[in-house]
Order: structure tokens, then sequence, then C-alpha cells
């Protein structure tokens, strides 16, 4: 069994989330008292906030997270798994500084989207995922159309996810929000909505809504377990 290296505290509530999937997952697929193999190095978050958002330092972020991705490559991992979605903005750079590869999570998420045959998504997740690159660039190379929130609409879902969720707080009215928000995405097109934020399948289950979703921390967390057990 390869080790998974995690990349956790982004928050902790995804961490135990990955942390509860990855060890079920390990143990449905082998059976027994089976359980993940895996080391975890877990940050502060309020460190990466202050870089990302009260400093508007993107490379003071982005160091953080290579120094804490050179120590789970220093504990034995096999490969690196990011307990969060917008983080993965940083893979590009700091992927060729280690020996051992990414798992990326939008790549999982675009391989299952692919398999359903759909076409058009809306892409829901903190603000620097929505209007960032790095899933529309993947999802593009796999013929998926990514549909980008109105500005309105990144706000909530933004600030609903930075004061509600990253803080274990999963509030129903923000659940029949974001419930309205994925019927609206609908009539406008998508054929499927990824959660492409990692607490956001913490407050949405599949049958919350018709349209199809898809919850990153669950097809991440399968997808590791598939390469771990390879």
């Amino acid at each position: 069994m390869k080790k998974i290296g995690l990349i956790g505290g982004l928050s902790w509530i995804s961490t135990a989330a990955y942390y509860r999937l990855l060890n079920q997952m390990t143990n449905q697929a082998l059976g027994g008292v089976h359980s993940a193999h895996l080391i975890l190095e877990s940050v502060d978050r309020q460190r990466y906030v202050d870089h990302v958002i009260h400093d508007g330092d993107e490379a003071a972020a982005c160091a953080m997270i290579l120094e804490t991705a050179k120590a789970v490559q220093s504990g034995g991992a096999d490969f690196i798994v990011i307990t969060c979605n917008d983080v993965h903005r940083f893979v590009p750079q700091i992927a060729p500084h280690l020996s051992i590869p990414f798992l990326h999570i939008a790549e999982a998420t675009g391989q299952s989207i692919k398999r359903a045959g759909l076409k058009r998504v809306a892409l829901m997740g903190v603000r620097k995922t929505m209007e960032g690159s790095f899933y529309q660039s993947v999802l593009s190379s796999l013929g998926i159309e990514t549909m980008v929130p109105e500005a309105q609409e990144r706000d909530y879902i933004d600030k609903t996810i930075m004061e509600e969720m990253v803080k274990d707080r999963f509030l129903p009215e923000t659940k029949s929000g974001y419930v309205e928000l994925i019927k609206a995405f609908h009539k406008r097109g998508a054929e499927g909505v990824v959660l492409g934020c990692t607490e956001i399948p913490l407050l949405l289950d599949a049958g919350d809504v018709e349209v199809p979703t898809f919850a990153t921390t669950d097809l991440h967390c399968r997808a590791a377990v598939q390469e771990a057990l390879a």
C-alpha cells in the first residue's frame, strides 16, 4: 500500500472528513480492520488566511504550502493530497520542487464529470476557486465547460464558506440558499454542479437537489485510495 501524504488544516473540518473517508474507503476495499497508510501535516489556517486575505501575499502563502509539502515528502509519502480546493492553484509552482506527485482534486473531479457524460457544469467554491483558472483549465481539457456564478452569487458563496463552514457552522438557511442557487444554475444551462470547496459536501447531500452534484472531497478521496492500492 502506498503512503498518502495529506496537507491539512485548510480547514480542520474538511481535513477530518478526508481522514474519515480515506480510512472508510480503504477498509471497504480491503476488509478486516484495514485502514489507510498516511501521514498528515496540518498547517495553521490563520497563518494562511493572514497571508492570502489580510496581506494579499500569494507568494508567502505558496511558500507556506511548499514548506508543508516538503515535510510530507520527508515523512515518506508516495504522493500528496491537499485537503482544500483553492490551494491547488499553487500546485504548478510547487510541484517542480518535489520528487513525489500531487493527486489533483480538479483532475479527479473532471474524470467523474466526464464519466457522467456532462458537458457543462457550474462551479461553487471560495472566490479564488470560482474566479481562478485551475478548475476551468482542467475541465476544458476534458471537453467540459465551466459556468461561473454571477458576482452577487459568488459573494454569497464565498461569505458563507469563510464565515460559517470553515468555522464548523452548517446552517439550515444556508443549505436552503445553496439549493436555490443550484436550481438557478440548472435553469441557466448547468447540467451538474461541482461542489468545489471541501466543506460544501458537509452542508449538502446528493438528495437535496435533483441536479447531479460532484462532491470533490469524496471524489478526491476515492482517487487517493485507488492510487494507494494500485
